[in-house]
């Protein structure tokens, strides 16, 4: 993995975190306890903090860049660009989803796949939101939602590739 420092300011990463080797952390960005990034991610926290939340996990390929909020166990699905947003507790930013500047995405919601949160959008909690830009497509009932558990889900996958952490060159 890639943790580097910039401008004298280093990373901070639980020591429960898991960051897997071919992720990239620079800068002013905190990992919490059980918190996840996988492969290829990058969080650069070059022009503003970054925060993974507890349990929260940012999945393979995903970037987090300018000052960005993932609240505990959060889910950024792949490929997705968070920028400049806070993400709430135990909401879901599905593959290869865009949340711009300003944007809010409530607790147990749900950016789908693909769709973009424009700059300064609210989405409220515990409603689905989908397209370009995302619109509210639904409330939604979290309590047995399968994106509301996947943080959970991501802590126990955690802590089974740290267990199994061997190098085969």
């Amino acid at each position: 993995m890639v943790v580097r420092s910039f401008e004298g300011v280093e990373p901070e990463i639980a020591d429960s975190a898991y960051v897997d080797d071919a992720a990239v952390v620079i800068g002013d960005v905190q990992i919490g306890p059980e918190a996840s990034v996988w492969p290829n991610t990058t969080l650069r926290g070059d022009h503003g903090p970054l925060v993974v939340g507890e349990g929260a996990n940012v999945q393979d390929g995903a970037t987090l860049h300018e000052t960005v909020e993932i609240a505990p166990y959060a889910t950024i699905g792949h490929t997705a660009i968070v920028h400049n947003c806070v993400v709430e507790e135990r909401a879901m930013v599905g593959m290869g989803a865009v949340v711009l500047d300003d944007a809010l995405v409530g607790a147990r919601s749900l950016v789908g796949a693909g769709s973009v949160v424009t700059e300064g959008t609210e989405v409220p909690s515990e409603t689905l939101v989908a397209g370009t830009p995302a619109e509210v497509i639904k409330k939604v009932d979290s309590k047995d939602s399968v994106w509301t558990k996947a943080g959970d889900r991501y802590v126990e996958l955690s802590r089974r590739h740290s267990a199994d952490s061997e190098r085969i060159d």
